[in-house]
């Protein structure tokens, strides 16, 4: 989305245009791709929103004047999530300008495109950081505040579906969406009792810039979109509506489980 909204019900998303107002959100990565995305489609439910970014500032400040026309209120705040003191400073921002954290989408993601022999520990250390502990921290922090609060919360993360599909070439990231997967099972039987949800939400292959060597193969293109049922790559719009909605009230029974979007690729078969 590139184009600034002045009306809310022209916002990318799929619930109602106040069916989050009152509601706070913090997203880790949010000021591209899919984080992007989710910002503009929470905002565009009624939600404010703490946009975490580590680079880009003139972005963020470009994505807060398009949730501002949009009626809503946003602040950016560079955060590196893999560390948990700044993970805490989200929280803390949430609440010292909102007044309370009810949304945490864990989004910020990475990947090397490395294999099992030759990831170094650096690599390692990367991607497991950024992916899968700023993951769990976030969660932790985010439910502590909820449950603080009394009213609890949801708590979103963005996977993938290498949480359960292999990506051989690509192992860290499977590794670390692996996790991510048995964080929200096991997280979500710790914390359902006292009010705080979790849900994943697990994208295949989406348009944004963590893609662009895909996008700029044709033949890569061809191949790929021939392995998915819906014949194309997801826009980051298809995904935040989903998050949107799972944020909502009308996903209020909906906890400790993925939602997969991803257009069949996960159920593509060659037929034989």
């Amino acid at each position: 989305m590139t184009d600034e909204k002045t009306d809310r019900n022209t916002a990318p998303t799929s619930v109602a245009t106040d069916a989050l107002a009152g509601k706070v959100a913090v997203v880790t990565g949010g000021n591209s791709g899919i984080g992007k995305a989710i910002v503009l489609a929470l905002a565009g439910a009624g939600a404010k929103v703490v946009i975490d970014y580590v680079s880009h500032p003139e972005a963020t400040e470009e994505l807060e004047r398009q949730v501002a026309a949009l009626g809503d209120q946003s602040v950016g705040v560079d955060a590196d999530v893999s560390k948990v003191a700044d993970l805490q400073t989200l929280v803390d921002t949430a609440v010292s300008t909102y007044g309370r954290l009810d949304i945490m989408v864990n989004n910020a993601g990475v990947e090397t495109r490395t294999d099992t022999l030759t990831t170094t520990e650096e690599q390692y250390d990367f991607v497991l950081d950024v992916n899968l502990k700023s993951a769990f921290f976030g969660t932790q922090l985010a439910a502590k505040q909820m449950i603080a609060q009394g009213s609890g919360g949801v708590v979103i993360t963005i996977s993938s579906v290498h949480e359960d599909w292999p990506m051989p070439g690509n192992t860290a990231y499977c590794l670390s969406k692996g996790g991510s997967r048995m964080l929200t099972r096991t997280a979500a039987q710790e914390l359902g009792p006292k009010g705080v949800r979790l849900v994943n939400v697990g994208p295949g292959a989406v348009a944004t810039p963590i893609n662009t060597s895909t996008m700029n193969d044709p033949a890569k293109m061809k191949t790929l979109d021939t392995a998915i049922p819906l014949g194309r790559m997801a826009q980051p719009e298809e995904i935040a509506s989903v998050v949107a909605f799972l944020a909502s009230d009308g996903a209020a029974y909906i906890n400790g489980t993925t939602v997969f979007v991803d257009g069949g690729l996960m159920h593509s078969s060659p037929g034989l």
